[in-house]
């Protein structure tokens, strides 16, 4: 029995070499000429690494497998393949069982799971350079279709669990495709075919009698009114812009579209047979009276143009060629009677003026410092025999120190009376001093004042040490349209008279009293320039009371006024010192003054310094549509939320239930309203979903 065992596992192993070899040996077949080698593929239940091994050896190839690759094929070709032939028979296997061949640069073949092979080195190409199931990436730009609407169609299309992927970069709208060459190239086509689909040409209208604007105008009417009809717009709907410069329209789709829409605006555009029409021009942003008379100008200059050239009549027309504009202000629009080509010209004026103008912020710091300081130091001598000194730049001087104070000493009177008996008796009477002239001198004393009095002598020390210093600051922001002048002022109405009248014998006296404003002033009035230069007219001026005359009051007044040119955003700075005055003033005794060190108890020395500094820094900004003026005006309405929120939680002193004032949060229902056609397209989005 065991003999018979053995011979039968040698028998086994006899015929499973033996089928090895009849496979290796049916793979290689060689025909007539000794140059084309031809094959002949025939596996039966071989295990693929095998397959793959003997594949190699018959092509020459380098081939590294991957430890997942697993399993047995059983393949049989009927046909004598060539070289390619075998090779692309060798990768159909592969892909069949779900593997897959990558190429390296240096030629070994490597052999991965389908799944895994996206993420290996495979091959960037360029056109159909690889057909078959070979691993492949093509990088394909897209011109007429967004890609990312394209992608997720292909992504279906694509062979995802054989290792195929689609990538799609929308801001060089590409398309990056992974898969086997045949698939990918299939995919490319559909891409191209798609591509060239969605290529419009461009066609230009040249209008005659017609406006190109409204033309536009009536065109998307049909077309929004045929797209609602139709339940939404097709590929086939054109698009039409209007170039007022030349009176055209520019018409891009389907050439289906276009020539039904060139046929339209054909019949459209056509001479009115009447000599003249009226029209009724809504305005949106210039004022229908500012316009009048610009438009009568331009309309006699055309006029003029005309009668000065041809003085043939048009067919069907007179001479007659009277132009009516006026304006309605309650609507804001204007009302013309004209012929269709006056029309037309001033329809074309129209809309290059009534345009959105931009608007100019102005932010303006205007800082004012003024310092000043004075010291006065003085020795004053009197003798109660006679002589004295007396300074004039002293603050008090002794001679008026020493009457005030002599009136100021009580005395006592003496006298006689009869008492009821008819005895002369005698009295005493003690009268009080005058204050008044010492309290008056003393209130405008300031700094140390000292004096001593001894055997008949006095003296007085005065010493006196002043600081001034004022900082006016305001930051004024002003926004204006481009071209209108803009005022700030911050301060007050000062009476000021300007003359007097009395009447017959001194009766009935009045005054002509007229108010001036004081306080800080600022007029801009900005141009916007070609680019982002603009230039401002400014006039600034910082105006106080300084006090009263003889006459009236006098006021003090510093003011600027000068153009200039500053960029977007830039800052500029205006004014400077505007004086500084040092003044130094000694009374002294002859000779006696001039004593050193003893010299400074005979003489009063003063010195005072002022300096005053005034500077004014502007920013413009310019703002050019809704949403700038929006942000610049969140930024204002936050800071002055804050500061009260910051006031409202110090809370009030002495009052802790109460709250202070502040501003409601930003919200969004503050913000500008949609435009028009934001509105349509809005309204109709909810059309459509309430359809559905």
């Amino acid at each position: 029995m065991r003999q018979d065992s053995q011979r039968t596992t040698s028998i086994r192993q006899f015929l499973k070499m033996t089928t090895i070899a009849a496979s290796i040996a049916a793979t290689l077949f060689v025909a007539g000429n000794a140059y084309a080698t031809k094959y002949s593929p025939n596996f039966k239940n071989t295990e693929i690494t095998e397959f793959i091994n003997i594949v190699g050896k018959n092509l020459q190839r380098t081939i590294i497998v991957d430890p997942n690759v697993r399993g047995k094929i059983t393949v049989r070709s009927y046909d004598l393949l060539t070289e390619e032939q075998y090779y692309q028979f060798f990768m159909n296997v592969l892909q069949v069982y779900d593997f897959a061949v990558v190429e390296m640069p240096s030629g070994i073949l490597k052999i991965v799971r389908s799944k895994d092979a996206k993420t290996s080195n495979i091959p960037v190409v360029d056109g159909d350079l690889l057909k078959g199931d070979e691993m492949i990436t093509r990088v394909l730009p897209v011109y007429n279709v967004p890609v990312r609407e394209l992608a997720p169609i292909l992504r279906q299309l694509n062979d995802q669990a054989g290792g195929g992927n689609v990538v799609s970069h929308d801001p060089s709208n590409v398309m990056m495709l992974t898969g086997r060459a045949a698939v990918v190239n299939r995919l490319v086509k559909i891409i191209e075919s798609v591509d060239r689909a969605g290529d419009e040409e461009v066609e230009v209208i040249k209008l005659k009698y017609a406006s190109a604007t409204e033309m536009v105008r009536i065109i998307e009417s049909i077309n929004k009114s045929q797209g609602k009809s139709a339940g939404g717009v097709g590929k086939s709907d054109p698009r039409v812009v209007a170039d007022d410069r030349t009176n055209s329209i520019i018409v891009s789709g389907d050439i289906k579209a276009r020539q039904r829409l060139i046929n339209l605006v054909s019949r459209m555009d056509q001479e009115l047979e009447t000599n003249g029409n009226t029209r009724v021009i809504s305005l949106n942003y210039a004022k229908a009276e500012d316009l009048v008379n610009v438009l009568q100008g331009v309309s006699a200059g055309i006029q003029a143009d005309n009668q000065g050239g041809s003085t043939t009549q048009r067919r069907g027309g007179n001479s007659n060629r009277d132009i009516s504009i006026d304006s309605h202000e309650d609507s804001n629009s204007l009302v013309i009677t004209a012929e269709p080509d006056m029309m037309r010209s001033l329809e074309d004026v129209i809309r290059r003026l009534d345009v959105r103008r931009a608007q100019v912020q102005v932010e303006a710091i205007i800082v004012e410092v003024f310092e000043g300081d004075g010291t006065t130091l003085g020795v004053q001598w009197v003798s109660e025999e006679g002589g004295g000194t007396q300074f004039t730049n002293g603050v008090i001087g002794v001679g008026s120190l020493g009457v005030a104070l002599r009136e100021a000493e009580s005395t006592e009177v003496k006298g006689f009376t009869t008492n009821s008996n008819a005895d002369t008796v005698a009295t005493t009477t003690t009268v009080e001093g005058n204050y008044a002239p010492l309290a008056a001198l003393l209130g405008g004393a300031n700094g140390l004042l000292a004096g001593v009095v001894n055997n008949g002598w006095g003296a007085v020390v005065q010493a006196v040490s002043t600081d001034t210093n004022s900082n006016i600051l305001a930051t004024p922001h002003l926004t204006t349209m481009d071209n209108e002048e803009a005022f700030f002022i911050v301060g007050q109405e000062v009476p000021i008279i300007t003359g007097s009248a009395t009447g017959s014998n001194n009766a009935n006296p009045f005054q002509q009293v007229t108010r001036q404003d004081v306080g800080i002033k600022l007029k801009v009035t900005p141009q916007i320039n070609e680019g982002d230069a603009i230039q401002l007219q400014i006039e600034q001026e910082v105006s106080s009371v300084s006090g009263a005359t003889s006459v009236d009051i006098s006021i003090n007044k510093r003011e600027i006024k000068t153009t200039v040119i500053v960029d977007d955003g830039g800052t500029i700075v205006l004014g400077g010192l505007i004086d500084e005055d040092v003044q130094e003033s000694i009374s002294k005794v002859p000779l006696l003054g001039d004593i050193p060190i003893l010299g400074h108890l005979f003489k009063s020395t003063t010195v005072s310094k002022r300096k005053r500094n005034l500077m004014v820094f502007i920013r413009p900004t310019i703002i050019r549509d809704g949403i700038t003026s929006n942000k610049i005006s969140l930024q204002k309405y936050n800071y002055i939320r804050a500061e009260q929120l910051k006031r409202q939680s110090e809370g009030v002193p002495l009052m802790p239930f109460t709250e202070g004032p502040a501003l409601p949060a930003w919200d969004d229902s503050m913000t500008l309203p949609p435009s028009f056609d934001t509105y349509l397209r809005d309204e109709e989005k909810k059309a459509k979903q309430g359809n559905d």
